[in-house]
Protein backbone atom coordinates (compact mmCIF):
# COMPACT_ATOMS: atom_id res chain seq x y z
CA UNK A 1 0.00 0.00 0.00
CA UNK A 2 1.55 3.43 -1.12
CA UNK A 3 2.75 5.43 1.90
CA UNK A 4 0.33 8.83 2.74
CA UNK A 5 1.63 11.45 0.64
CA UNK A 6 2.43 13.78 3.65
CA UNK A 7 4.31 10.91 5.75
CA UNK A 8 6.10 9.63 2.50
CA UNK A 9 7.66 12.56 2.00
CA UNK A 10 8.65 13.13 5.89
CA UNK A 11 10.31 9.89 5.83
CA UNK A 12 12.65 10.41 2.43
CA UNK A 13 13.44 13.93 4.56
CA UNK A 14 13.95 11.89 7.31
CA UNK A 15 15.85 9.16 6.24
CA UNK A 16 19.73 10.10 5.80
CA UNK A 17 19.52 12.05 8.72
CA UNK A 18 17.75 9.06 11.07
CA UNK A 19 20.36 6.69 9.64
CA UNK A 20 23.21 8.59 11.10
CA UNK A 21 21.43 9.34 14.66
CA UNK A 22 20.17 5.46 14.78
CA UNK A 23 24.48 4.53 14.72
CA UNK A 24 24.04 7.42 17.31
CA UNK A 25 21.42 6.13 19.74
CA UNK A 26 22.99 2.55 19.80
CA UNK A 27 26.37 3.42 21.15
CA UNK A 28 24.72 6.63 23.59
CA UNK A 29 21.68 4.27 24.62
CA UNK A 30 21.90 0.46 23.83
CA UNK A 31 19.08 -1.88 23.34
CA UNK A 32 17.97 -1.53 26.71
CA UNK A 33 17.28 2.64 26.33
CA UNK A 34 14.39 3.02 28.84
CA UNK A 35 13.31 5.74 26.59
CA UNK A 36 12.18 9.57 28.43
CA UNK A 37 11.20 9.42 32.14
CA UNK A 38 11.55 12.78 32.92
CA UNK A 39 9.25 13.54 35.94
CA UNK A 40 8.53 9.40 36.68
CA UNK A 41 7.56 10.85 39.70
CA UNK A 42 4.09 12.53 38.63
CA UNK A 43 1.45 9.25 38.94
CA UNK A 44 0.06 8.57 35.90
CA UNK A 45 -3.83 9.57 36.03
CA UNK A 46 -6.80 7.22 35.01
CA UNK A 47 -8.97 8.66 32.86
CA UNK A 48 -12.20 9.33 34.66
CA UNK A 49 -15.21 8.74 32.57
CA UNK A 50 -18.27 10.80 32.36
CA UNK A 51 -21.24 10.46 33.88
CA UNK A 52 -23.89 11.77 31.13
CA UNK A 53 -26.09 9.42 28.57
CA UNK A 54 -24.07 7.66 25.79
CA UNK A 55 -20.38 7.71 27.12
CA UNK A 56 -17.93 5.29 27.92
CA UNK A 57 -15.47 2.40 26.72
CA UNK A 58 -12.75 -0.35 24.82
CA UNK A 59 -11.37 -3.77 23.13
CA UNK A 60 -8.90 -6.35 21.14
CA UNK A 61 -7.84 -9.40 18.56
CA UNK A 62 -5.31 -11.38 16.92
CA UNK A 63 -6.80 -15.09 16.31
CA UNK A 64 -7.74 -17.69 18.58
CA UNK A 65 -6.98 -17.13 22.19
CA UNK A 66 -3.35 -17.04 22.71
CA UNK A 67 -1.52 -16.98 26.36
CA UNK A 68 2.14 -16.40 24.52
CA UNK A 69 2.75 -13.05 23.04
CA UNK A 70 3.79 -13.46 19.10
CA UNK A 71 7.45 -13.06 18.80
CA UNK A 72 8.15 -9.74 17.78
CA UNK A 73 9.58 -9.55 14.12
CA UNK A 74 13.07 -6.91 14.37
CA UNK A 75 13.01 -3.65 14.08
CA UNK A 76 13.80 -1.85 10.82
CA UNK A 77 17.20 0.58 11.51
CA UNK A 78 17.67 3.77 10.35
CA UNK A 79 14.27 4.39 8.46
CA UNK A 80 10.78 5.41 10.53
CA UNK A 81 8.63 2.36 10.67
CA UNK A 82 5.77 3.42 8.29
CA UNK A 83 2.10 3.16 9.84
CA UNK A 84 0.72 3.62 6.22
CA UNK A 85 -0.95 -0.06 5.99
CA UNK A 86 -2.33 0.35 9.79
CA UNK A 87 -4.24 3.20 8.68
CA UNK A 88 -7.16 1.82 6.52
CA UNK A 89 -6.91 -2.29 7.04
CA UNK A 90 -9.10 -4.80 5.55
CA UNK A 91 -10.12 -6.51 8.70
CA UNK A 92 -11.34 -4.48 12.15
CA UNK A 93 -9.23 -3.52 15.43
CA UNK A 94 -10.41 -5.22 18.17
CA UNK A 95 -9.29 -3.33 21.06
CA UNK A 96 -9.40 -3.18 24.60
CA UNK A 97 -8.10 -1.07 27.84
CA UNK A 98 -7.17 -3.32 30.59
CA UNK A 99 -6.43 -2.93 34.44
CA UNK A 100 -2.74 -1.60 35.06
CA UNK A 101 -1.72 -2.00 31.46
CA UNK A 102 1.61 -1.20 30.39
CA UNK A 103 3.12 -1.60 33.77
CA UNK A 104 2.27 -4.81 33.71
CA UNK A 105 0.74 -7.37 30.86
CA UNK A 106 -0.77 -9.69 33.60
CA UNK A 107 -4.56 -9.06 32.14
CA UNK A 108 -3.94 -9.39 28.92
CA UNK A 109 -3.37 -13.65 29.15
CA UNK A 110 -6.60 -13.91 30.99
CA UNK A 111 -8.27 -10.93 28.99
CA UNK A 112 -7.49 -13.27 25.87
CA UNK A 113 -8.96 -16.77 27.03
CA UNK A 114 -11.98 -14.80 28.12
CA UNK A 115 -12.90 -13.62 25.25
CA UNK A 116 -11.50 -16.46 22.67
CA UNK A 117 -9.41 -14.08 20.52
CA UNK A 118 -6.07 -11.70 22.01
CA UNK A 119 -6.37 -7.52 21.50
CA UNK A 120 -4.66 -6.34 18.76
CA UNK A 121 -4.76 -2.88 20.33
CA UNK A 122 -4.34 -1.65 24.17
CA UNK A 123 -5.20 1.63 25.17
CA UNK A 124 -3.40 2.89 28.22
CA UNK A 125 -3.85 6.58 30.00
CA UNK A 126 -0.80 8.75 30.40
CA UNK A 127 -0.39 12.01 32.11
CA UNK A 128 1.42 15.29 30.85
CA UNK A 129 4.17 15.64 31.95
CA UNK A 130 4.49 11.79 33.45
CA UNK A 131 7.56 11.10 31.70
CA UNK A 132 6.73 8.70 28.74
CA UNK A 133 6.77 4.58 29.41
CA UNK A 134 8.80 3.66 26.71
CA UNK A 135 9.21 -0.20 28.10
CA UNK A 136 5.20 -0.40 28.45
CA UNK A 137 4.79 0.88 24.96
CA UNK A 138 7.33 -1.99 23.94
CA UNK A 139 5.27 -4.99 25.73
CA UNK A 140 2.30 -3.85 24.26
CA UNK A 141 3.58 -4.26 20.56
CA UNK A 142 5.71 -6.90 21.56
CA UNK A 143 2.32 -8.82 22.74
CA UNK A 144 1.04 -8.14 19.09
CA UNK A 145 -0.79 -5.46 19.87
CA UNK A 146 -1.15 -1.85 18.88
CA UNK A 147 0.02 0.35 22.13
CA UNK A 148 -2.75 3.49 21.91
CA UNK A 149 -1.93 6.34 24.62
CA UNK A 150 -4.55 8.49 25.28
CA UNK A 151 -2.44 11.76 26.44
CA UNK A 152 -4.15 13.78 29.51
CA UNK A 153 -3.14 16.97 29.96
CA UNK A 154 -4.17 17.03 33.67
CA UNK A 155 -0.87 19.55 34.28
CA UNK A 156 -1.03 22.50 31.71
CA UNK A 157 -3.65 24.23 30.41
CA UNK A 158 -4.29 23.41 26.45
CA UNK A 159 -3.33 27.66 25.56
CA UNK A 160 0.28 26.63 27.84
CA UNK A 161 0.68 23.90 25.69
CA UNK A 162 0.01 25.49 22.56
CA UNK A 163 2.24 28.56 23.50
CA UNK A 164 5.20 26.06 24.28
CA UNK A 165 5.34 26.10 27.86
CA UNK A 166 6.21 22.32 28.15
CA UNK A 167 8.27 22.40 24.85
CA UNK A 168 10.98 20.79 26.09
CA UNK A 169 8.60 17.87 27.81
CA UNK A 170 7.16 17.18 24.33
CA UNK A 171 10.53 16.95 22.75
CA UNK A 172 11.37 13.98 24.83
CA UNK A 173 8.41 12.34 24.60
CA UNK A 174 8.66 12.98 20.81
CA UNK A 175 12.50 11.58 20.49
CA UNK A 176 11.55 8.84 22.56
CA UNK A 177 8.71 7.48 20.75
CA UNK A 178 11.05 7.91 17.50
CA UNK A 179 13.10 5.85 18.88
CA UNK A 180 10.71 3.03 19.94
CA UNK A 181 10.86 2.48 15.61
CA UNK A 182 7.27 0.82 16.26
CA UNK A 183 3.61 1.92 15.72
CA UNK A 184 1.87 3.84 18.33
CA UNK A 185 -1.37 5.71 18.18
CA UNK A 186 -1.84 8.89 20.04
CA UNK A 187 -4.87 11.18 21.31
CA UNK A 188 -4.34 14.28 22.68
CA UNK A 189 -7.19 15.42 25.33
CA UNK A 190 -9.80 12.96 24.13
CA UNK A 191 -13.24 13.80 25.14
CA UNK A 192 -12.69 17.66 25.29
CA UNK A 193 -16.08 18.51 23.73
CA UNK A 194 -17.65 17.75 27.10
CA UNK A 195 -17.19 19.63 30.39
CA UNK A 196 -15.92 16.69 32.94
CA UNK A 197 -12.25 17.46 32.05
CA UNK A 198 -10.01 19.97 33.05
CA UNK A 199 -9.24 20.09 29.04
CA UNK A 200 -12.70 20.10 28.40
CA UNK A 201 -15.09 23.17 26.98
CA UNK A 202 -15.57 25.09 30.27
CA UNK A 203 -11.80 25.78 30.58
CA UNK A 204 -10.35 25.82 26.81
CA UNK A 205 -12.04 26.66 23.64
CA UNK A 206 -11.83 24.82 20.39
CA UNK A 207 -8.65 27.61 18.74
CA UNK A 208 -6.94 26.38 22.11
CA UNK A 209 -7.11 22.38 21.43
CA UNK A 210 -6.27 22.91 17.74
CA UNK A 211 -3.61 25.23 18.50
CA UNK A 212 -2.00 22.80 21.28
CA UNK A 213 -2.57 19.42 18.93
CA UNK A 214 -1.06 21.12 15.80
CA UNK A 215 2.02 22.49 17.82
CA UNK A 216 2.70 18.90 19.34
CA UNK A 217 2.29 17.20 16.11
CA UNK A 218 4.52 19.64 14.33
CA UNK A 219 7.45 18.87 16.86
CA UNK A 220 6.84 15.32 16.52
CA UNK A 221 7.42 15.91 12.88
CA UNK A 222 10.38 17.64 13.53
CA UNK A 223 11.91 15.25 16.14
CA UNK A 224 11.04 12.29 13.32
CA UNK A 225 7.86 10.47 15.12
CA UNK A 226 6.70 9.60 12.13
CA UNK A 227 5.06 6.27 13.16
CA UNK A 228 2.38 7.85 15.16
CA UNK A 229 -0.66 7.40 14.16
CA UNK A 230 -2.82 10.56 15.74
CA UNK A 231 -6.31 9.79 16.77
CA UNK A 232 -8.40 12.88 17.00
CA UNK A 233 -10.72 11.20 19.91
CA UNK A 234 -14.39 13.79 20.71
CA UNK A 235 -16.93 12.24 22.72
CA UNK A 236 -20.07 11.74 21.11
CA UNK A 237 -22.53 14.61 20.47
CA UNK A 238 -25.06 13.18 22.68
CA UNK A 239 -24.17 14.81 26.12
CA UNK A 240 -23.02 18.20 24.58
CA UNK A 241 -25.29 18.67 21.68
CA UNK A 242 -24.52 22.47 21.52
CA UNK A 243 -20.70 21.84 20.95
CA UNK A 244 -20.18 21.56 17.17
CA UNK A 245 -17.09 19.89 16.48
CA UNK A 246 -15.96 21.06 13.32
CA UNK A 247 -14.16 23.69 15.12
CA UNK A 248 -12.09 21.83 17.55
CA UNK A 249 -10.79 19.42 14.69
CA UNK A 250 -6.82 20.47 13.65
CA UNK A 251 -7.61 19.19 10.03
CA UNK A 252 -6.83 16.53 7.91
CA UNK A 253 -2.96 17.15 7.63
CA UNK A 254 -2.69 16.56 11.47
CA UNK A 255 -5.18 13.18 12.01
CA UNK A 256 -5.28 10.08 10.98
CA UNK A 257 -8.58 8.76 12.45
CA UNK A 258 -11.36 10.08 13.72
CA UNK A 259 -12.30 8.91 17.22
CA UNK A 260 -15.53 8.76 19.21
CA UNK A 261 -15.67 8.06 22.80
CA UNK A 262 -19.43 6.48 23.28
CA UNK A 263 -21.07 4.22 25.89
CA UNK A 264 -24.31 2.11 25.44
CA UNK A 265 -25.73 3.10 28.86
CA UNK A 266 -28.93 2.01 30.99
CA UNK A 267 -30.96 5.41 29.65
CA UNK A 268 -28.78 6.44 26.75
CA UNK A 269 -29.39 5.94 22.92
CA UNK A 270 -30.18 2.39 22.18
CA UNK A 271 -28.90 1.83 18.78
CA UNK A 272 -25.56 2.20 17.23
CA UNK A 273 -27.00 4.65 14.62
CA UNK A 274 -28.62 6.37 17.42
CA UNK A 275 -25.43 6.76 19.69
CA UNK A 276 -22.80 7.12 16.77
CA UNK A 277 -24.77 7.99 13.88
CA UNK A 278 -25.35 11.69 14.80
CA UNK A 279 -21.78 12.66 15.65
CA UNK A 280 -20.47 10.42 12.45
CA UNK A 281 -22.85 12.52 10.56
CA UNK A 282 -21.54 15.78 12.22
CA UNK A 283 -17.49 14.42 11.52
CA UNK A 284 -18.41 13.60 7.64
CA UNK A 285 -18.82 17.27 7.29
CA UNK A 286 -15.27 17.86 7.43
CA UNK A 287 -13.91 14.94 6.96
CA UNK A 288 -13.06 11.61 5.59
CA UNK A 289 -10.86 9.61 7.62
CA UNK A 290 -11.54 6.59 9.07
CA UNK A 291 -13.60 6.17 12.20
CA UNK A 292 -12.14 4.28 15.22
CA UNK A 293 -14.32 3.52 18.58
CA UNK A 294 -11.85 4.55 21.43
CA UNK A 295 -14.24 3.96 24.29
CA UNK A 296 -16.66 1.99 24.41
CA UNK A 297 -18.59 -0.61 26.70
CA UNK A 298 -22.41 -1.80 27.72
CA UNK A 299 -23.96 -0.79 30.98
CA UNK A 300 -25.04 -4.13 33.30
CA UNK A 301 -28.63 -4.38 32.91
CA UNK A 302 -31.43 -5.37 30.33
CA UNK A 303 -30.28 -4.08 27.59
CA UNK A 304 -26.62 -5.32 27.55
CA UNK A 305 -27.40 -8.25 24.86
CA UNK A 306 -28.80 -5.71 22.68
CA UNK A 307 -25.99 -3.52 23.44
CA UNK A 308 -23.74 -6.38 22.05
CA UNK A 309 -25.68 -6.96 18.94
CA UNK A 310 -25.91 -3.31 18.39
CA UNK A 311 -22.48 -2.70 18.46
CA UNK A 312 -20.99 -5.53 16.19
CA UNK A 313 -23.81 -5.27 13.75
CA UNK A 314 -23.07 -1.26 13.44
CA UNK A 315 -19.37 -2.38 12.63
CA UNK A 316 -20.67 -4.59 10.45
CA UNK A 317 -22.58 -2.18 8.65
CA UNK A 318 -19.68 0.59 8.29
CA UNK A 319 -16.41 0.03 6.66
CA UNK A 320 -15.17 2.90 7.42
CA UNK A 321 -15.33 2.45 11.22
CA UNK A 322 -12.05 0.51 11.80
CA UNK A 323 -12.44 -0.63 15.10
CA UNK A 324 -13.06 -0.42 18.67
CA UNK A 325 -11.38 -0.25 22.20
CA UNK A 326 -13.88 -1.79 24.94
CA UNK A 327 -12.87 -0.69 28.76
CA UNK A 328 -12.86 -3.89 30.02
CA UNK A 329 -12.03 -1.65 33.86
CA UNK A 330 -14.24 -1.16 36.82
CA UNK A 331 -15.02 2.64 36.96
CA UNK A 332 -18.07 4.32 37.94
CA UNK A 333 -19.45 1.34 36.57
CA UNK A 334 -18.80 -2.72 36.09
CA UNK A 335 -17.95 -2.32 32.35
CA UNK A 336 -15.80 -5.82 32.60
CA UNK A 337 -17.54 -8.04 29.47
CA UNK A 338 -16.91 -11.22 31.91
CA UNK A 339 -18.90 -9.49 34.75
CA UNK A 340 -22.00 -11.19 32.89
CA UNK A 341 -22.07 -14.65 31.51
CA UNK A 342 -24.76 -13.70 28.67
CA UNK A 343 -23.44 -10.71 27.54
CA UNK A 344 -19.75 -12.42 27.29
CA UNK A 345 -21.10 -15.25 25.54
CA UNK A 346 -22.62 -13.16 22.95
CA UNK A 347 -19.51 -11.03 23.10
CA UNK A 348 -17.36 -14.14 22.64
CA UNK A 349 -19.65 -15.41 19.72
CA UNK A 350 -19.17 -11.90 17.87
CA UNK A 351 -15.43 -10.91 18.29
CA UNK A 352 -14.93 -14.94 16.48
CA UNK A 353 -15.93 -13.53 13.40
CA UNK A 354 -12.57 -13.47 11.20
CA UNK A 355 -13.02 -9.95 10.14
CA UNK A 356 -12.05 -8.68 13.94
CA UNK A 357 -8.24 -8.83 14.50
CA UNK A 358 -5.32 -8.91 12.70
CA UNK A 359 -1.57 -9.29 12.72
CA UNK A 360 -0.55 -5.98 13.13
CA UNK A 361 3.02 -6.50 11.48
CA UNK A 362 1.10 -7.87 8.21
CA UNK A 363 -2.31 -5.90 8.04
Amino acid sequence: MPAHPRRAARLRRLRLPLLTAALLLATACGPADPGFEAMAAVPAAPSTQPVPSGSKAAGGTLGQAQTQAPKPKPAPTGVPYDVTPLLKPEHKYLGAALPNVPATMDALPGYTTTIGKQPNVLAFYAHWEGGFDTAGARRIYDAGALPFMAWEPYSHSLADIAAGDTDDYVRGVAKAVARLDQPIAISIAHEMNGDWYPWGRQASNAADFVAAWRHVHDIFDKAGATNVIWVWSPNITDPAPNTRLAPYYPGDTYVDWAGMTGYFTRYGPKTFDTLYGPTMAEIRAFTKKPFFISETASEQGKRQLADIDQLFSGLEAHDDVIGFIWFNIVKRADWRIEAVPETLAAFKHRVADPRYGFDIRNP
